[in-house]
């Protein structure tokens, strides 16, 4: 994933940072786990661009590790409308001069072309890789999160959801990261929204985690996700 940078604004209401109470803290903890319980959530990941972003409308499916949507440019330039498809290493790309807006439940058979997913340098990238980890396996540790700086900000509303909008905490291997992820969470964990900077762009990523059912991912044809 590319650089993240704290994110000033964001929510409605009263405004943080102030510490976790210990629900809010539960609820932090077990909003990735959520979208693992869920096998995968539909989502929506708007990525800025200086000539024009990027709206990335697909699923994630977050127990085979794979994401698949149709990708539509906000601007003039719409030379990367198409299909897309991505695990961890591995992008895989269908152009299509007039992109539906939708993906299709199956994956076209051919003309994909592959590349490595770049770890930084593009912003498109880094959403994808961003959208891919927002899922787990297990909760965090409710008790660690306030002790490594995850903070209460706000309250929102996402599509008629009261939430409340959290920092999340330093990353294992980067002290001093707090707050560079910003997650919107229900009253039940459920995660609605992730708002994140990458790389240089002066506008975030935004991930919608959308509310219509989820398509199970299929992996294009000869592709095996990195688990």
């Amino acid at each position: 994933m590319g650089a993240a940078f704290l994110l000033a604004g964001g929510g409605s209401g009263p405004s943080g940072p102030r510490a976790l109470t210990s629900d809010e803290a539960n609820r932090l903890a077990i909003t990735r786990f959520r979208n693992y319980e869920a096998h995968g959530r539909a989502v929506t990941i708007t990525v800025p661009g200086t000539a024009g972003g990027l709206i990335v409308t697909g699923s994630v499916d977050y127990r085979g590790k794979l994401g698949y949507g149709v990708v539509h440019g906000t601007g003039r330039d719409t030379s990367s409308d198409g299909l897309i498809e991505w695990t961890a290493t591995s992008v895989f790309v269908h152009p299509m001069g007039n992109a539906p807006a939708h993906a299709p439940a199956s994956p076209p058979r051919s003309a994909w072309y592959s590349r490595p997913l770049q770890s930084s340098g593009s912003a498109l990238d880094s959403s994808l890789a961003i959208a891919l980890r927002l899922g787990s396996d297990r909760p965090d540790n409710a008790e660690l999160l306030p002790q490594n700086g995850a903070a209460w900000w706000g309250r929102d509303q996402v599509d008629g959801h009261r939430v409340d909008v959290m920092t999340g905490p330093s990353s294992r291997d980067r002290s001093g990261t707090a707050g560079n992820v910003r997650y919107w969470v229900g009253s039940d964990g459920t995660m609605y929204r992730v708002r994140v900077s990458v790389g240089s762009e002066s506008q975030p990523v935004v991930i919608d985690f959308d509310t219509q059912k989820y398509v199970p991912v299929k992996p294009v044809p000869g592709v095996t996700p990195t688990r």
